[in-house]
């Protein structure tokens, strides 16, 4: 069974009611060359963030990641969003100090107000190591709901992908067929316009010949079409296989849209069958860059 295909973008939002108090996890991400994690904990769980950050690992490859992860602990202190216990301890602080230097000076509750952490919870002094267990069984369920996210978008993405591909394919047989009647035609096209450059000079007629196949067989696409169909299948096999498809099938785009700027290239001054092969690798061109976009969101 083949590995599924991710978006780098998602999305999971997990409360959990553990022995400590209530765990919210919350887990975006968007597109990047590589896992970029970025954490945004209250300080009580830095301790804890290698711990995540290698849950987070075992789960996702690519993307920038936001990780939002807070608890809030069953019997908590607060009175109207204020930390009670900090500001008792700041008013405390600010007595005693009045007192001892004889000063008659009255707090300021605009000011305290501001003190950071004032209101909310109050902190806990130092992180509970049991914490720890709970909080990373809270990441890896929400990375489950995460990678859900991921999968449906990055099958929705892949049968995008397919359809283009498809397109390709399609394109490259009919381009196929055409080159079998433009190579005579190259070379048929070329005697003439040689004839008329020459004029009445004398040439041997068996060395223009050879001369008008050498030419036409360096115009000739036969290998570029070869490799651009051969792109197109490593391509659908990659999205079978799934997994980690990003950085191959930018690699292979980068194959396939080369081929087909070359046999765009080679096809002038063939007539209407020149013509139509242009338009063939022109739509190729445009199905490739269909696909390129589109892979920049998978992992």
């Amino acid at each position: 069974m083949s590995a599924p295909i991710r978006s780098m973008t998602g999305f999971a939002r997990l409360r959990k009611a553990t022995d400590h108090g209530e765990i919210t996890v919350s887990l975006k991400s968007v597109n990047h060359r590589a896992l970029d994690l970025h954490f945004h904990l209250p300080a009580e769980f830095d301790p804890h963030e290698p711990a995540m950050r290698a849950a987070i690992k075992r789960a996702v490859l690519r993307g920038h990641v936001d990780v939002r992860c807070s608890l809030a602990r069953v019997g908590d202190r607060v009175t109207g969003g204020l930390n009670v216990p900090l500001f008792r301890a700041y008013l405390a602080a600010f007595r005693q100090a009045a007192e001892e230097e004889g000063l008659e000076q009255q707090p300021d509750l605009n000011r305290i107000f501001q003190y950071p952490g004032m209101f909310g919870a109050a902190e806990v002094e130092e992180s509970d190591a049991s914490i720890e267990g709970a909080v990373v069984a809270a990441i890896e369920e929400a990375l489950q709901a995460f990678n859900q996210f991921r999968s449906r978008e990055g099958a929705e993405l892949a049968l995008f992908l397919r359809e283009q591909n498809r397109s390709i394919r399609e394109q490259t047989r009919e381009m196929q067929q055409i080159r079998s009647e433009a190579v005579p035609a190259f070379q048929k096209r070329l005697l003439e316009k040689l004839g008329e450059l020459l004029g009445n000079s004398s040439v041997d007629p068996q060395r223009l010949a050879q001369e008008a196949a050498i030419l036409a067989d360096r115009s000739d696409i036969g290998e570029e079409i070869e490799r651009l169909e051969i792109h197109s299948r490593q391509l659908e096999e990659t999205l079978d296989a799934g997994g980690e498809v990003g950085k191959k099938l930018d690699f292979l785009l980068q194959e396939m849209n080369r081929e087909s700027n070359t046999i765009l290239s080679k096809t002038n001054g063939i007539g209407e069958l020149g013509l139509r092969i242009t338009d063939l690798a022109l739509a190729a061109k445009a199905s490739i860059d269909k696909i390129r976009e589109q892979a920049l969101n998978l992992e």
